[in-house]
């Protein structure tokens, strides 16, 4: 075979390992194992472009370096196929989300196959198959059946706390709950309804219904999380979206706030993604207490990590939507209070948060009662105060925070200085200030200041000290129809789970994926959708799960994807058991990262799994930018100028098909083929080439700047597509993607081609002994490509292959010593290429089975050095000696050298210092 037919080449090995199932991983004790995992994508309609894969080659890299290395790998792929786009597309055509699901699964699965990756097809996994959603169902089941006990700081099943229900009652219960729970004894217990003891059990299960304020979306007919809200506005769509009040489906991450903050220091993630964690869940330590509502039988909850600046409290403010805030309107608020609630609770978390230039608030025409002072406090209402935060009311201490400093001094309210020290700005924030103006908090410091303010609520019993975290309970429910249907039907207004036999419950059919007429949720439109029990026939749930549910435990079904038994058997969980390297995008920092470690966390908890972080090392990839490409139209006309000739002419840059362009130069043939208004465009040429401009920017269709990996594969083989993705830069910088480069590695592999085959194109390697310096070169490899691999480096890598084999090409090297091994070691980054030389090599078994070959440092060792000579302190010469030279031996050579003698001029050398492997010095 003369030339290098990547096609050919490429089509060959993907056929043979895909009829071998050479990636298929079993449990192998004997073997030790390497579980490596990508974040699961969404099967969109667009199908990949070249950004996409960046993170799948890489660790499709560790994962074959991993096989050379003896380790049992686990690589699967699989789609987190429920979803938005689906059935927002089945809701323009009618047609079922099902359908194109699988039509864009089918056109990814091609993809990637085409890009030769080592994934294990048989263990593929969907969200949206009945198979897989099942055990999603399932997982429902056993947190809805399950409370979290504080003392034993664990998950434990219902029926024991039922048990001391029955026995004790609940006063002496530590667990977590809804807050407004009533003390209750077991003979109270036992006089309760059903209805009533299951309303009470919902109070404490992980799962629960609850009355809950979420982002609504009229036009989606959906609640949006805050992370799919931009300025009150969907992310999808652009369409508002109103903050209301709706029974909603929750899970209490929150009980598990601390373990998942403490347990950060487990795993090898990046420091921002683990600090992003942080600031997520939001642990902060401080004290709760009441306020009185002067002439009203109503009462403030606040909490405050600063209760020992009580005294400078000059007002309350409530988050727009407390229901509070609204019940504490005065007639003559009324009409503007209720105006800025309207418009304020409606803007999302998230917006409240980051746009701090903006004060906005109104008086409820309320006074509160400062239970230290007796002082009366005015309660505002103002979006800088969060409902999903603490109590949804904040103490303002103007003097010493900015955001109560600025809402202060913008309506004129009171500032009042409580600690020592010069203020800054009018504020000062005091972390050592010592209190003043505090009546029996003076002279102390913020520590003690604190204890004695929370002793004195405890002893008043008007609140406490504790520990509260910003993140709130997760809601889990979707008004949609494309999603996971909630194993739950409702009795008497009460939900229950259906039996485990009956899992699990499937997607009916509908007539549209819209709300019903009475806006109920789509699978309101499903015939019969109800569950028969022995006592009657009861609706089920009509939401269904969040896009959450599904991607937060799929590592662990890929490990048995075919069990129809259990969600994953525990010799399989227990061998692969935690996911070694996870690549995907740093947008998941918090909400999928987060799901993903409660999911874990309960599970281990229930004695299910044996982990509990489901992610030992992470990397996110950084993006790849679009190289965008722009023509010159002449402004008035359908003439375009070449980019150096532009400022001559008075014309406008516009996007143009970066694929209809070559290293800048546009083809002027297909770009009037490219639109049907451009059909008579004329050109301004600059030395007969029309000559883009060109600027990077976000890859997108707009831009017209997407390069899709198929047209790359096709045109230079997907070998050169994972080098170049490779060779762009380290993997968590963001870089652009620029088609003109890919020459160079396209032309790097047809010379690492070269190296086994003689100038006639035969292949032609020899089995004489290597020289010292075609082994340096290898061993050099080798151990570059080692070191690199442990440091997920795998820009440098690619660069130490293309010095390696401009080394060997220079010295003419066919040696099959080292021809073999340099097929093993690239073979990682282009597997294709370096099958078909190892098949050349004479290997009958693939090179998926050999292994990494160990470098020796004998064959890195220098024999020479090159010595510089100074004389006088000024360098002269360079020697190059041997490095078994003795003191003597250089120093006789040194001053034998010609250079050296022209400079001495027939003086005879005073001291000649000589630092053997360093340098040599002569005073004269």
């Amino acid at each position: 075979m003369a030339d290098y037919n990547f096609q050919e080449i490429e089509k060959k090995w993907q056929d043979r390992w895909e009829a071998s199932q050479i990636f298929n991983a079993k449990v192998d004790p004997q073997k030790p194992k390497f579980y490596s995992l990508d974040m699961f994508p969404y099967p969109s309609g667009a199908g990949l472009h070249v950004g996409h894969p960046l993170g799948y080659i890489a660790s499709d890299i560790v994962t074959r370096f991993k096989r050379l290395q003896g380790y049992n790998v686990l690589h699967p792929m699989g789609y987190d196929s429920f979803g938005l786009p689906a059935e927002q597309y089945a809701i323009q055509t009618g047609q079922h989300p099902a359908i194109t699901t699988e039509e864009n699964i089918k056109r990814y699965t091609e993809q990637l196959k085409n890009i030769g990756f080592a994934f294990d097809w048989d263990k593929e996994v969907r969200t949206s198959d009945p198979n897989y959603y099942k055990w999603t169902q399932w997982i429902f089941m056993q947190l809805f059946n399950s409370y979290y006990d504080k003392t034993a700081d664990k998950a434990k099943d219902i029926s024991e706390l039922i048990k001391i229900f029955e026995t004790e009652g609940n006063a002496t219960v530590d667990a977590v709950s809804d807050e407004d729970v009533e003390i209750f004894t077991a003979e109270d217990w036992k006089g309760y309804s059903e209805k009533k003891q299951q309303q009470v059990l919902l109070q404490y299960r992980l799962t629960y219904l609850a009355e809950t304020t979420v982002n609504w979306c009229a036009a989606l007919g959906t609640v949006l999380s805050n992370d799919e809200v931009k300025d009150g506005f969907s992310e999808r769509g652009g369409h508002p979206v109103e903050r209301k009040k709706m029974m909603q489906w929750s899970m209490r991450i929150t009980a598990y706030a601390e373990r998942l903050l403490n347990d950060l220091d487990k795993v090898d993630w990046n420091e921002p993604i683990k600090e992003m964690q942080r600031n997520w869940i939001g642990r902060s330590k401080g004290a709760e207490m009441v306020f009185q509502v002067k002439g009203q039988d109503k009462k403030i909850k606040v909490f405050t990590t600063r209760i020992d600046t009580i005294y400078g409290v000059t007002y309350l403010a409530l988050a727009p939507e407390s229901e509070l805030a609204a019940e504490l309107i005065t007639e003559d608020q009324r009409e503007e209070a209720e105006a800025y609630i309207q418009i304020a609770k409606n803007r999302s978390e998230r917006e409240r948060m980051s746009d701090v230039k903006t004060i906005s608030g109104a008086f409820t025409g309320s006074y509160a009662i400062n239970p230290f002072n007796g002082e009366e406090i005015p309660v505002w209402v103002a979006d800088y105060v969060l409902a999903g935060y603490g109590t949804g009311a904040v103490m303002a201490v103007p003097a010493h925070d900015e955001r109560d400093y600025n809402f202060a001094k913008h309506f004129g309210l009171e500032i009042r200085q409580v600690l020592e020290g010069s203020m800054e700005n009018g504020s000062f924030p005091g972390r050592d200030g010592i209190a003043m103006n505090s009546d029996f908090l003076n002279g102390l410091v913020m520590q003690d200041a604190m204890d004695k303010a929370i002793a004195f609520l405890e002893e008043n019993k008007i609140g406490k000290g504790k520990i509260q975290f910003r993140m709130r309970d997760a809601i889990f429910t979707r008004q949609r129809y494309w999603g996971e249907p909630l194993p739950v039907y409702f009795k008497d207004e009460i939900p229950y789970l259906v039996e485990e036999k009956d899992l699990p419950i499937v997607l009916p059919e509908v007539d549209k994926y819209l709300p019903t007429e009475d806006g109920a949720p789509p699978l309101g439109r499903a015939q019969n959708w109800t569950y028969k029990t022995a006592d009657g026939e009861y609706p089920l749930e009509l939401s269904t799960m969040p896009g959450w549910a599904g991607s937060s435990w799929y590592f662990l079904r890929y490990m048995d994807p075919q069990n129809n038994t259990e969600f994953v058997s525990k010799e399989a969980q227990q061998y692969w058991e935690a996911v070694d390297l996870y690549i995907g995008g740093a947008e998941h920092a918090t909400g999928h990262l987060l799901y993903s470690r409660f999911w874990t966390k309960f599970l281990f908890d229930k004695g299910l799994i044996n982990i509990v972080e489901p992610f030992k090392k992470m990397i996110n990839q950084g993006m790849i930018q679009g190289r965008s490409n722009f023509v010159y139209r002449i402004k008035g006309t359908n003439q375009f100028v070449s980019h150096g000739l532009r400022k001559d002419y008075d014309s406008a840059a516009m996007h143009v098909d970066v694929n209809i362009v070559y290293n800048d130069q546009l083809d002027l043939e297909k770009f009037k083929a490219w639109r049907p208004d451009l059909a008579d465009a004329e050109f301004i040429l600059e030395d007969g080439k029309y000559i883009c401009g060109a600027e990077v920017e976000k890859m997108s269709k707009s831009k017209y700047n997407v390069v899709n990996p198929d047209d790359i594969i096709n045109r230079y083989g997907a070998d050169t597509l994972r080098l170049y993705e490779m060779f762009l830069g380290p993997l968590e910088q963001f870089k652009p993607w620029n088609t003109n480069g890919i020459d160079g590695v396209s032309k790097f592999l047809k010379k690492l081609w070269r190296l086994y085959h003689d100038k006639n194109g035969n292949f032609a390697v020899s089995d004489a002994e290597p020289s010292k310096e075609e082994l340096k070169a290898l061993h050099k490899t080798i151990k570059k490509v080692e070191e690199d691999m442990n440091n997920y480096s795998f820009n440098t890598s690619v660069s130490g292959f293309m010095i390696c084999v401009n080394e060997l090409s220079g010295m003419k090297c066919n040696k099959r010593a080292i021809l073999e091994p340099l097929a093993i070691i690239v073979s990682p980054f282009a597997p294709h290429i370096a099958e078909e030389l190892w098949s050349l090599l004479g290997n009958d078994r693939s090179i998926v089975e050999a292994a990494f070959p160990q470098y020796k440092e004998e064959f890195l060792a220098e024999n020479n050095h090159e010595y510089p000579v100074s004389i006088n302190g000024k360098m002269r010469a360079k020697l190059p000696l041997s490095l078994s030279l003795s003191k003597e031996e250089i120093e006789k050579a040194a001053l034998a050298d010609d250079t050296v003698s022209k400079w001495l001029d027939g003086k005879t050398p005073k001291k000649v210092i000589v630092v053997p492997g360093k340098i040599v010095n002569i005073v004269v």
